[in-house]
């Protein structure tokens, strides 16, 4: 069996850090995916996708992504329910996160002017340590940070 998601888009708005009473760290944010056609008045739409991730790349989701940074998510769908107020079943339907990578850098979202752009982020993985991540982005080679001039890429030239 296979429950695999792997989602690139666009944050609808700053993530939501909240903590469990036993202190652990969870996030709730929603990813904008733009779909692969067009509609019939030629326009791209989207999916807002909700997604949850925990602990400490939930801490560094919240203070390194804002609305509009691009993101990789990969994860798992996974549903709940509960007894809402008003005695009704809710059902959720959410992908929760494994992994999520940066692909912009912090402010590069404000800095775009209207265009795509991508600099390269790093993976906060949910089973790395702390200091495991310190030391693998401790050495990240950014081929473009001498250069300091964004990249255009359209959503149509991605591999994915």
């Amino acid at each position: 069996m296979l429950n695999r998601v792997v989602l690139v888009g666009r944050l609808t708005k700053d993530p939501d850090l909240r903590y469990t009473p036993s202190g652990v760290a969870v996030a709730n944010f929603t990813v904008a995916v733009n779909r692969p056609f067009s509609n019939q008045q030629g326009e791209r739409e989207a999916d807002f996708i909700n997604c949850v991730i925990w602990r400490r790349p939930a801490e560094n989701l919240a203070n390194f992504m804002k609305k509009g940074g691009m993101v990789g998510v990969d994860g798992r769908i996974q549903t709940r329910s509960f007894e809402g107020q008003d005695g009704k079943m809710v059902y959720i339907t959410e992908v929760v996160a494994d992994s999520v990578q940066f692909l912009e850098s912090k402010g590069s979202s404000q800095n775009r002017g209207g265009q795509d752009s991508y600099s390269p982020g790093f993976q906060q993985n949910q089973n790395q340590s702390p200091n495991q991540n310190q030391n693998q982005n401790q050495f990240n080679d950014d081929p473009f940070k001498d250069n300091g001039e964004p990249i255009d890429i359209s959503d149509d030239d991605l591999p994915f």
